[in-house]
Parts: structure tokens; sequence; C-alpha cells
């Protein structure tokens, strides 16, 4: 075991990196091949992967077909995320809301997430991903609680993408965890209330080891956040797609990244190198 670690960092360190991401996008009808330097890559990208169920009935299909077809976009953007460099990806795969769906679609979801972690896990593992659960993991039932323990587990030394999937999560409940943490160690006398810093706050998150959120995409065309990574998401560039999640793939995975390179990107300050945009709402300034 301990060579089979060893030899997943070697090849993580001396793999080489790409000098541009290039993709053909003409079967998302976007136009010629795009080349992106890896300069302008988001370090961290989250994804509320929505759209599943409209796309199944759109095909007269039940919503239950949606998710599994939006399994195998799912893999093919993790894939992607790992062969560009991305250093951390996160999922919004199941919210507390969603327990609000009928028994069949709950049943179905949790079957999918049960068949994705018994069929993925090896070429997760081999390819130096680290999983790491956002959310409430004892609220999931059994089979699949147990599955993603085994698989925090067994990737949790690797040093690759970092692959956060967020099951039974709400971000104001995280930011709840995160308080009454904080508020233990006050009580236990570890901390005192001043030592309470936004750094400190920010180790008490599911996120603790990955930067904030660069780049959020929802697919779907709706534009909200939906209670996901609400602390992570301060700074982060927002790209809102149409297309329905099983459709989304690698091309349109470029579109975004390519509308992320073209931000300014000041967190609130100016760059005086560069002319300044012209906007009706200039939030940062």
């Amino acid at each position: 075991m301990f060579f089979e670690k060893l030899s997943k960092m070697l090849n993580d360190v001396f793999r080489p990196s790409p000098k541009y991401i290039t993709v053909s996008v003409a079967q998302a009808a976007a136009g010629p091949a795009q080349a992106l330097p890896p300069s302008r890559l988001p370090r961290h990208v989250a994804i509320i992967m929505d759209g599943n169920g409209r796309w199944a009935q759109n095909r007269g299909m039940p919503r239950s077909a949606g998710h599994a077809a939006g399994t195998e976009a799912l893999r093919d953007i993790i894939r992607a995320s790992d062969d560009w460099g991305i250093e951390a990806l996160s999922l919004y795969a199941f919210s507390t809301e969603n327990w609000a769906r009928s028994k069949e679609e709950i049943n179905a979801l949790m079957g999918l997430l049960l068949k994705y972690f018994n069929s993925e896990i090896d070429e997760l593992d081999e390819k130096n991903v680290r999983i790491t659960i956002l959310g409430d993991v004892n609220g999931l039932p059994d089979a699949q609680r147990e599955a993603v323990c085994r698989a925090m587990e067994r990737t949790k030394d690797n040093t690759g993408l970092k692959l956060n999937i967020a099951l039974n999560y709400g971000g104001r409940a995280e930011l709840t965890r995160a308080a009454k943490l904080l508020a233990e160690k006050v009580k236990a006398g570890e901390i005192q209330p001043e030592d309470i810093t936004e750094d400190l706050f920010g180790q008490q998150l599911y996120t603790a080891d990955s930067p904030d959120v660069d780049l959020l995409i929802r697919t779907s065309g709706e534009m909200r956040t939906s209670n996901f990574l609400p602390w992570q998401l301060v700074y982060a560039e927002m790209v809102f797609d149409s297309i329905n999640w099983p459709d989304f793939d690698r091309a349109r995975y470029l579109q975004c990244l390519r509308i992320y390179a073209d931000r300014d990107r000041r967190f609130g300050g100016v760059d005086e190198a560069r002319p300044e945009k012209k906007t009706e709402d200039n939030a940062d300034d």
C-alpha cells in the first residue's frame, strides 16, 4: 500500500502540465477550437448540476433516467478537471432540501450514488484524486454512508484533484455547524472570542483544505446559488449555462473556463494597468 501511494505521488509530481488546454467545441456549436493558458484557470470550480429532470421530461422519460444520464456527464467533467490541472472541484449532488422530493426519485438518486462510488473508486484512487464529502454524512442511508466513508478513507492521502461532493448538504447548516464548533472551543477554554478570525472560521468548514471558489457554474438556466457554499462563493465568478446537465460536456466546460479567464477579477481593488470597464453597476468599486 505504501509503495502504491508513493508511486501515485511521484506520478502526480512529474506529470507534465499542458501549455494550453485545447478542445474542439464544434459539437457545442461554439465555433473553432479554443486554447486556454493554465495560468488563467480557476483553482477551485464549483458546479450546481441542474436540469437532469427537465432533460428526461423533454424526452418523455422518467426523472430517474435524467439522473442516470447526468452521472455520465459527471464522469467526464471530473476527468477533464483532473486532466486540465484544476486543483479542486466541488459538486452539488444532493441538498438537505432534496429530501422533499418523491420517494421514487430519492431512491433512484441514492441507488446511483451507491453505484457511482462502487464503480468509480478504483479509477479515482488510481488517478490520485482525494474525495471529501461536504454535508451531514450521518444523515445518509446506511449503505450510502458506508460507501462514501470508505471512499474518503481510501483516498485521504491522495495529493491530486480535490473532489468535493456535497451530499445532504446545506450552506446555512454548514455555517451553523462551524459556529457551534468554535463556540465549543471557546467553552472549553481552547480559544478566546477575540481569537476568532475569518481564517479560523474557514478552518471549521467542510472545505477547510480547499481554496475559495473561483468559478461557480450552474446549468439549466437557473440563476441562483441555492444554499450552496455561501462562505466559499463570496468572490466567485458565476456562469449560468442554459444547457441541462446531462448535455454538459468538456467543450461546454471549456467555454465556461474561457468566460472566467476573460473576467477582470479585482477583489474590490483597481488594476491600474488595465482600463476601467464601463458597466451600469460596478459593485466592487
